[in-house]
């Protein structure tokens, strides 16, 4: 099931006067999205333990979810259009089987990965999905791209970037997979909680007159929001040191 296209109905409509809360936290969230990465506080204190430490990992996927707001974004984006909770619950699981994927293989198999291009994609899949929501791909193309698909590739994506962050922190390999293990079970409470506060914003937001008249309005600052990232990481990876 996939949301009705609103390139044409609001296509027109981008009226922003009265935004409402669900815009108010697009455009808080830019600022810190370039800014998401790992704490020096969380990694300093990773770096002293090892061992099996299950509820620090737990906290620490929590927080970096919770904190990621380059994947709430493209979360915001994936249950724009989907009114049932059923639907959500498809979505949101086959993101979740994609970013655990990658994430644990990533850590366990010690694969690395470049954070900046990992980050840009990331920043790509928002845009991606807004340009999804806006019913950009039927008018462009005439078809509709595998919404599913896309979700479950672009969770992929996610876990990658997830899974450098873990090996920015030089965790210890005792105890290496309970702790892994405990830092995804961290990564879906802290996705559920976020993802819960969203829903509740948006069935508000969706009573109202506004979501129509401002849906697309919300999606292309989602979809600035994307792009702001990923000139943010390109931009860091043309000027890091090599």
């Amino acid at each position: 099931m996939q949301r009705p296209s609103i390139g044409g109905r609001c296509g027109l409509r981008l009226a922003a006067s009265h935004a409402s809360l669900p815009l108010i936290l697009l455009l808080a969230s830019l600022a810190p999205a370039i800014a998401h990465g790992v704490a020096e506080g969380d990694k300093g204190y990773i770096q002293e333990i090892s061992g099996i430490n299950l509820m620090p990992f737990v906290y620490l996927g929590a927080k970096h979810m919770m904190t990621g707001y380059d994947h709430l974004l493209f979360l915001f984006g994936v249950v724009f259009f989907l009114y049932r909770m059923k639907h959500v619950a498809i979505y949101v699981s086959l993101f979740a089987l994609g970013h655990s994927t990658t994430m644990l293989l990533g850590v366990y198999l010690n694969i690395g990965m470049n954070a900046y291009v990992i980050d840009a994609i990331i920043g790509l899949s928002v845009v991606y999905k807004a340009l999804d929501n806006m019913g950009a791909y039927q008018r462009w193309f005439g078809v509709q791209p595998n919404t599913k698909a896309a979700t479950l590739i672009f969770g992929l994506f996610h876990g990658f970037g997830l899974s450098t962050k873990i090996l920015d922190y030089n965790v210890a390999p005792d105890g290496l997979v309970p702790n892994l293990l405990a830092f995804n079970v961290g990564v879906e409470i802290g996705q559920i909680l976020a993802l819960t506060a969203i829903l509740i914003a948006m069935g508000f937001w969706r009573r109202t007159p506004s979501f129509l008249r401002h849906a697309y309005t919300a999606n292309t600052i989602m979809m600035t929001a994307g792009f702001v990232l990923i000139g943010y990481q390109l931009t860091g990876l043309f000027v890091s040191p090599i």
